[in-house]
């Protein structure tokens, strides 16, 4: 059924995995790579995880790993 229209906005159902969405995706990732923006923004992080935001940003990591371990018992990050 691939090919066929899912709903009003015209969006296709492409089946298990999106190739649309996945080269869009690859097509903004390699934009911003050759942007030179990453060493801003990996700067960026840096302060946030050291910063103020870094308490909640470990909370939230926390957090994700649970949600993790509880959908797979498996899983040990």
């Amino acid at each position: 059924m691939a090919g066929k229209k899912s709903d009003d906005t015209g969006q296709r159902n492409e089946g298990e995995g999106n190739r649309t969405a996945a080269r869009e995706y690859n097509k903004a990732q390699q934009e911003f790579a050759r942007s030179g923006a990453v060493n801003e923004k990996a700067h960026e992080a840096e302060e946030a995880v050291e910063g103020e935001e870094g308490k909640a940003l470990e909370r939230a990591e926390a957090e994700g790993k649970r949600h993790i371990a509880e959908e797979d018992p498996q899983v040990k990050r």
